[in-house]
């Protein structure tokens, strides 16, 4: 395999037509910043993983630990769920299922990869997460560019910002009806984005007690919308803990993509006592 070989798996999806693509280089000790967002600008995919040997005292002895940098098609970005899910189903099909170590410019996130009748599955833990409060000109700035009315926005889901290595702006649905209906400004919503740091937009309705449809914009990324979003799932799992929509201790089913005919299912696993967050989801190469 070449430096440059770029890989492309679907995450949160054992179906290579469901979940969210990205891509993944193994090697990519011979790229440099602008070699690797040239490479994920040329794939198109939300995001592309890059990796390189391990920071010295990470671990890694045994070859299971690695850097890894996130690239979508117009910028860096600090950490990237499903793209980790890829990776991790990448090495696994190589090395073999078990425990992985990825250096982001996040944090340290542990991966855990096992093989089952559906196939590969892995669970990242996220950095430790937060939530803060969002300011009313900044949601109503995002309602306008969403054009969604305030009567839309469901009471129980306070908008707030999450973050569990990237941070993004959780906004609730009133109805499966309003998510399903997604047309925005793109520039508007960029642009609010860039301002408050916000990797997507993170849109929620809830069907159960633990069962959640979502939909993510990501237009800071070039990209409109993004089909399954790890990065999201976990800090959304945060915000529900913190809010107490949900058990200190409870196992949450995201169910994202299905408007945009690639669905993909993340599970969110939360721990009492534990403030980091389990999101895990299947893996498959794309032919």
């Amino acid at each position: 395999m070449t430096a440059t070989e770029v890989l492309r798996y679907a995450a949160f999806s054992a179906d290579p037509e469901g979940g969210n693509p990205a891509g993944v280089v193994l090697d990519a000790a011979g790229l440099d910043e602008a070699g690797m967002l040239a490479v994920a600008a040329s794939l198109g995919y939300s995001e592309t993983a890059f990796l390189t040997a391990p920071p010295e005292g990470l671990g890694g002895a045994d070859g299971r630990a690695f850097t890894v940098r996130y690239f979508s098609p117009v910028a860096e970005v600090p950490f990237c769920g499903h793209a980790t899910v890829a990776t991790a189903v990448a090495l696994a099909e190589r090395t073999g299922p078990g425990e992985l170590l990825f250096a982001t410019r996040a944090g340290t996130v542990p991966v855990t990869v096992t093989a089952g009748d559906g196939g590969l599955r892995a669970v990242l833990t996220s950095v430790e997460p937060y939530t803060e409060e969002v300011a009313a000109a900044d949601l109503a700035e995002a309602l306008a560019a969403l054009d969604w009315p305030e009567a839309d926005l469901d009471p129980a889901i306070e908008p707030r910002i999450a973050y569990a290595g990237a941070r993004h702006l959780v906004l609730g649905a009133a109805t499966r009806d309003r998510l399903a209906r997604l047309d925005y400004d793109f520039d508007r919503l960029a642009g609010l984005s860039r301002r408050l740091d916000l990797a997507t937009v993170q849109l929620v309705h809830r069907t159960g007690p633990a069962e959640f449809h979502v939909r993510d914009p990501f237009p800071v990324g070039g990209v409109v919308e993004d089909p399954a979003t790890g990065a999201a799932a976990a800090a959304f799992g945060a915000y529900a803990r913190e809010l107490g929509l949900v058990p200190p201790s409870a196992v949450l089913t995201l169910h994202q993509g299905q408007d945009m005919g690639r669905p993909g299912l993340l599970t969110v696993e939360l721990r009492a006592g534990d403030p980091r967050v389990r999101v895990g989801g299947a893996g498959v190469r794309i032919p």
